[in-house]
């Protein structure tokens, strides 16, 4: 659960109010505007989707689907790193179970990624001036 609430909190942090308006307006079939309103930060946001079973430590899917439909790949790239370190399923596990978001956040998971050693290419020097 520690892991959960440090997800949340690390997400929390990553989310301006302008985000959240974004955020919040991707979820309007879900909120209604009258209690869209009353959310005035992402940890309430957070909290509202658990509440009405949106989001659960171990159920992540539909942040996920939000986060990509509103062009966030770091955050959920972030969800995506919680689900494979911490709840321990691996992308072939996440294809079985039909998570669509997976090859989008794959891309941006590479993209986020330090290149290895062998992967950085390494220029000669210039030749020097006769």
């Amino acid at each position: 659960m520690a892991e959960y609430s440090s997800l949340l909190s690390d997400l929390s942090e990553n989310i301006t109010n302008e985000d959240l308006e974004q955020l919040k307006s991707a979820c309007k079939e879900d909120i209604p505007e009258d209690q869209s309103n009353n959310i005035t930060s992402s940890k309430e946001w957070f909290s509202y989707l658990e509440k009405n079973d949106k989001l659960a430590q171990d159920n992540l899917m539909y942040i996920e689907h939000i986060f990509e439909i509103s062009r966030r790949p770091d955050l959920l790239t972030r969800v995506i790193e919680y689900r494979t370190t911490v709840l321990k399923i691996s992308e072939d596990d996440e294809i079985d179970t039909k998570l669509t978001r997976i090859p989008s956040a794959k891309k941006y998971k590479d993209i986020i990624r330090q290149p290895s050693e062998d992967e950085i290419i390494k220029l000669a020097p210039p030749p020097k001036k006769v």
